[in-house]
């Protein structure tokens, strides 16, 4: 495929001739999910359609929804939220019994906007119950080839990175990344229950020259080293597999047999850009609720607001079997096997940017 070097999107998108430098990029969006879906189709996935509208849009703490409500035939009013991910629909139709599905899902988060991101995007999320979450690293590994392939890319950049689609991931914990681009012990700020150390991190942080302030959290200052020293150097000449996150950092992700310190969390980046957040899925819907009670309290400290908590999502992880799952950010990966520079030219109606 032959894209144009220096095509941007103008606004407004609908003008003809901004509408011609995009096209290609869409185009080749089109390609890839054309191609992904194949994938799936070939390994006995199903793929679901799951409702956008939902009680609940999530749990996370720094996660900002879409609110609305629905009105009753007598014109009581119900809020609801836009999902900012189908995870919650997707695990319900585990425990319904599918076995492996995936979606390609609209979803919404509020309080983003720039070349990476979108208040409406595309996720695609997929599901293996009774597989492993290695297992899923090897379908990333596999769908940054496909892209590169159905676009004719031979090398993914982006903001002066560079990657070989083709390559096989590095793979890298949070402990060896921590201590190989900010020289931090990363475990011994953990107790083995999980606990951490926020005094003991403070001070490898600013032994390293990292500001620290008095009111952040343990969470605050892993953030601050993850940001500032680790992802600058992540998904450089080959794609990076960043795994084995702090419990505390992995909400809906089961512990790791190997070190219950740390969960059953990767990312995967490309050129710098995060594209893909999967677990091993927790399926302790007590433990689940601890961790929304705590990431919600933490919200309500930070945002002033919090969200509810969906009842049935943890009746069905009394019944969801073991399993494996995976959001990737399917318009990322478009720009990124494109050669698109912002998220809105791989978009094909982008939302109005009244409020950027």
């Amino acid at each position: 495929m032959t894209l144009p070097q220096n095509a941007k999107s103008r606004a407004p998108w609908w003008k003809p001739e901004t509408h011609a430098d995009r096209r290609p990029f869409l185009i080749g969006r089109n390609a890839v999910q054309t191609v992904l879906r194949g994938f799936f189709g070939s390994r006995d996935f199903i793929e679901v359609d799951t409702a956008t509208l939902q009680i609940s849009p999530g749990n996370e703490t720094h996660l900002h929804a879409f609110a609305t409500e629905a009105l009753t035939i007598g014109g009581e009013a119900a809020p609801l939220y836009l999902h900012t991910s189908p995870e919650f629909a997707a695990k319900k139709l585990l425990a319904a019994g599918e076995r492996r599905i995936f979606t390609f899902a609209h979803v919404y988060r509020n309080r983003e906007r720039g070349p990476l991101h979108h208040p409406e995007f595309t996720m695609l999320e997929w599901y293996r119950v009774g597989e492993t979450y290695e297992q899923l690293m090897a379908d990333c590994a596999d769908m940054l080839k496909l892209a590169a392939e159905t676009t004719g890319t031979k090398r993914f950049s982006f903001r002066g990175m560079e990657i070989d689609p083709f390559a096989e991931p590095e793979r890298l914990t949070l402990a060896q990344a921590f201590d190989r681009f900010a020289g931090i012990d990363l475990l011994a700020t953990m107790a083995a229950d999980g606990e951490t150390d926020r005094d003991a991190l403070a001070a490898m942080l600013a032994k390293n020259g990292l500001r620290v302030s008095p009111d952040d959290s343990w969470t605050d200052l892993f953030s601050k080293v993850l940001v500032e020293k680790i992802e600058p150097h992540l998904g450089r000449d080959r794609a990076t597999i960043l795994c084995e996150y702090p419990i505390s950092e992995a909400a809906l992700a089961r512990p790791s047999a190997r070190d219950p310190r740390v969960a059953e969390r990767f990312e995967l980046y490309a050129c710098g850009v995060e594209l893909a957040n999967a677990f091993g899925e927790l399926t302790d819907a007590g433990e689940q609720r601890r961790r929304f009670e705590h990431d919600m309290a933490e919200k309500q400290r930070i945002y002033g607001e919090t969200y509810p908590i969906d009842e049935d999502f943890l009746d069905a992880l009394e019944i969801m079997p073991d399993a494996s799952g995976a959001a990737l950010g399917f318009d990322r990966l478009a720009m990124l096997a494109t050669g698109a520079t912002r998220i809105d030219q791989v978009l094909w109606a982008p939302v109005a940017e009244t409020f950027s």
